[in-house]
């Protein structure tokens, strides 16, 4: 799960020049988490790792650019990143 969760922080970073490289980690991490709970909330099977890291990145290709914006906007995610404030404006 490591190896799929840094290749999504290095597309993010790609995608997003707003954020640092914790904060693109922290918001995969979140996005990771979020369909996994998701998905077995529902009642869902689990698919492996590799079926979540193609939804993040698809949510990441997507969403990516501007996920800086979204957070403070939403409040699920924003008591997660507020205490990481390592951006780069």
């Amino acid at each position: 799960m490591k190896e799929y969760q840094e290749r999504l922080t290095e597309l993010l970073l790609e995608k997003n020049d707003q954020i640092s490289s914790s904060m693109a980690r922290t918001w995969v991490e979140l996005l990771w988490d979020d369909f996994e709970t998701t998905r077995a909330k529902s009642g869902r099977e689990y698919k492996g790792a590799e079926m979540t890291e193609g939804i993040v990145r698809h949510w990441i290709e997507q969403y990516g650019a501007k996920l800086h914006e979204f957070a403070a906007t939403n409040p699920k995610y924003k008591k997660f990143l507020e205490n990481n404030k390592d951006t780069l404006n």
